[in-house]
């Protein structure tokens, strides 16, 4: 590169910079920045190619085509070499444009005479905006330091356009982050939300993206990385005594932040004329668009990484930090990439809904989710950098989808949507008091689930019989270290005076899979839901386990206490899990302290291969609890946190039901209480087949009761379990369709 190039540059962005800052619309501006780029590169076209929408290009301006072709030429993203470049993020150069593989020939733009093209994104971060292109008469290839000098200034103008710099009157040049926007995700937590965007980590905004001085802004940048670097090896210093996986991800912080490469190509970009913070994103930029097409996961997973230390980078730079001094709005919707459990608990109840860009099912964002009964959307892809602060949104937890900054006409229509369930929620009310019991006179015990004090609350309002599930995990994922004795038992006898004479089932701790503590090594397996996990953790390290048991003993301090071990695969595995709450038992009474008026012990069946444990194991049992969404998920050998198959299963299936008969028919002939716990448990439909099916006791989330009784109120369950047989009897895959259809012709009493 030489000296001329670089002058040539600066002066191109300086120019361009000028331009920017003088008076008038969107459009003029657009006009005049293609001129102007066509004659610094001595080209003879210049075209600006700006998204319409999400999946087509539109030409907003032009130098040298025709330009009765502005705002008419379309195409749709990866049609012809503009959409080529705007769905790889990649540039195209090419001495024979016509040739090209993809090439679309737009005879409205008077473009065959012109051999040569060359094209470049324009993006921020991975938001693609649109495509810069310059094209000659002449056939050949351009060199890579035109190539270079165009990238440059398609980063300025993602700036200026994210900036809000072509603005126009017009729908076409509409601002960003304007139009209406619709993104389908993943469930994470079910109900539904009207709110206003609160970003978890603002965006850091560029304002000066061209360089006046080159050495002061170098200098500016190489301050700013050694600033850097020595707050990663503090974080690495802190960071001693956690887990592996965490270190690795601050030592390949460390790796990029002293890379060379990474180093001068920003310096190389501060020569040609941007900013310090210019040059970051744009190498941010390029290099996501490079890993972004990479087969190899390991790379695409470093994007991460990448954002993550790009972002601090830029915060250096511009002063910028988390606090922005912004007010979070009335009725805040949290966006963000992806959120801890301590972190999710600080903001409470006060959102609205919760809209993550990664997550899954299991995460334990969604455990607190739920616990907090907040709509939860996950894998809500680009959400981050499409949200502003204060937008409109729309969170439907029930479908997985975000509306962001609706259309009057969907917001209207959603609204009415949770209008029609506020009112029924408020018919609901009415039932509160009320048994859930059946025309056939047969009787359901409702119970709710909860994992934090914040639940208790709706024990009351509710109308639940009980904690059918206390998840004690919580206390452990939200701490950066393992909770005293002393904590776990203040906390657990909270709970009980919460409940008063209503039971809680306490589960012991179910840690592993998907719910890894921060302070516990992780364990590298290829399957963690099928691994190392909950029950089997506890008895190969007794330790917190025997912590956790005192624990509840002295919550109780003469209460009842009941307690039941999660991911029981083995009746040995209860039998030792029972010895050592015995053991606790007899420990604690021998140190004088007050013991549990009566003990309940129970066990989760959450693996296929309890249900055909010997006829003992079950008389030892004082309950079962079907874990729902594992025994799902291993009876059709379909991973939950695979959005490809976790809803290829129907729960009504046929197969599956007939499963859960034989365990209600064991549990009867042993006389053993029997309930089912899980997110199906609270779907009215599946919960009243459950309950014809004979289950008489469900636990779900506090805002499902109403609904499910209100249903029960309503069935008779003993017809309902002939609807079952006849369509079983038919040969068909699920009964769902039957039920359905006995739900639709039955008259409300």
């Amino acid at each position: 590169m030489t000296e001329r190039s670089e002058s040539d540059s600066r002066k191109l962005l300086r120019r361009l910079r000028d331009t920017l800052a003088t008076s008038g619309g969107g459009q003029d501006r657009l006009d005049r920045i293609t001129h102007l780029i066509a004659d610094s590169m001595h080209t003879h076209v210049c075209s600006i190619y700006l998204f319409r929408d999400p999946e087509t290009l539109e030409l907003c301006a032009t130098e040298g085509l025709k330009a009765e072709a502005v705002h008419q030429t379309r195409m749709r993203l990866g049609e012809g070499l503009v959409g080529r470049v705007a769905r790889s993020g990649r540039p195209v150069n090419s001495g024979n444009a016509p040739a090209e593989q993809g090439f679309r020939y737009m005879p409205e733009t008077g473009e065959e005479i012109y051999s040569s093209f060359l094209g470049v994104p324009i993006q921020r971060v991975g938001e693609k905006l649109g495509v810069l292109v310059v094209q000659s008469r002449e056939a050949r290839q351009y060199s890579d330091d035109e190539v270079y000098g165009l990238e440059v200034v398609a980063m300025v103008l993602a700036e200026m356009t994210e900036l809000g710099a072509f603005v126009n009157e017009g729908e076409t040049l509409g601002a960003q982050h304007r139009h209406p926007l619709m993104i389908r995700g993943g469930t994470g937590q079910e109900g539904v939300a009207e709110g206003r965007v609160w970003l978890h980590e603002p965006r850091v905004v560029v304002t000066n993206p061209v360089g006046d001085d080159p050495d002061a802004e170098e200098a500016r940048l190489t301050g700013a990385i050694e600033t850097l670097r020595n707050q990663i090896d503090e974080m690495l210093t802190a960071s001693a005594g956690l887990d592996k996986d965490h270190r690795a991800v601050l030592e390949t912080y460390r790796m990029f932040a002293h890379s060379r490469g990474w180093l001068r190509r920003m310096c190389e970009d501060i020569q040609r004329g941007l900013s310090a913070e210019a040059a970051v994103e744009k190498e941010q930029s390029l290099a996501r668009s490079k890993l972004e097409q990479s087969p190899d996961p390991y790379l695409r997973e470093r994007l991460n990484d990448l954002d993550d230390l790009s972002h601090r980078l830029l915060r250096i730079l511009t002063g910028q930090g988390h606090d922005t001094g912004a007010e979070m709005p009335d009725q805040p919707v949290l966006v963000a990439r992806n959120i801890g459990p301590a972190e999710l608990l600080d903001y409470g109840r006060k959102l609205k809904g919760v809209v993550l860009e990664e997550g899954s099912v299991g995460s334990h964002a969604a455990i607190v989710a739920r616990a907090l009964s907040i709509p939860l959307v996950i894998n809500a892809k680009r959400i981050t950098t499409e949200a502003l602060n204060g937008n409109q949104i729309l969170v439907d937890g029930d479908q997985g989808i975000v509306h962001l900054r609706p259309e009057e006409s969907v917001a209207k229509a959603f609204r009415e949507g949770i209008a029609m369930q506020a009112e029924a929620q408020s018919r609901y009310a009415s039932l509160r008091d009320l048994p859930a019991q059946a025309l056939c006179g047969e009787t359901v015990s409702l119970m709710m689930n909860a994992g934090l004090m914040a639940d208790l609350p709706s024990l009351e309002g509710s109308g639940a019989e009980g904690v059918g599930l206390y998840r004690t995990e919580l206390q452990f994922l939200t701490r950066t270290r393992v909770p005293s004795r002393g904590d776990l038992a203040a906390l657990y006898a909270r709970v009980m005076d919460a409940a008063q004479t209503k039971p809680v089932n306490f589960r012991t701790l179910d840690i592993g899979s998907d719910k890894v503590l921060p302070y516990m090594k992780p364990q590298d397996e290829p399957n963690p839901a099928m691994g190392w996990r909950a029950i089997r953790v506890g008895l190969d390290k007794p330790g917190v386990l025997r912590m956790q048991l005192q624990a509840l003993i002295r919550a109780a301090n003469g209460r009842p206490l009941s307690v039941m071990f999660p991911f029981i695969a083995t009746p040995n595995e209860f039998y030792d899990a029972r010895d050592a709450l015995y053991k606790e038992l007899d420990r604690e009474g021998g140190r004088g302290r007050t013991l549990p008026s009566k003990i309940r012990i129970g066990a989760m069946l959450e693996t296929p291969s309890l249900a055909f444990a010997p006829d003992k194991f079950f008389q030892s049992c004082d309950f079962i609890s079907i874990g729902g969404n594992d025994l799902k998920q291993f009876f059709f050998a379909a991973d939950r946190e695979n959005e490809r198959v976790r809803r290829r299963y129907d729960t009504l299936d046929v197969s599956f039901l007939t499963f859960l008969e034989k365990i209600v028919a064991r549990c009867a002939a042993s006389d053993t209480t029997l309930s089912f716990c899980g997110e199906d448990a609270g779907r009215p439909v599946e919960a009243l087949t459950f309950a014809a099916l004979g289950f008489r006791n469900l636990s779900m989330r506090p805002a499902s009761i109403g609904p499910i009784k209100h249903l029960i109120r309503r069935t008779n369950l003993a017809d309902l379990k002939e609807v079952i047989l006849e369509a079983r009897a038919t040969g068909a895959q699920t009964v769902r369709p039957s039920v359905l259809h006995y739900l639709a012709q039955a008259k409300p009493s």
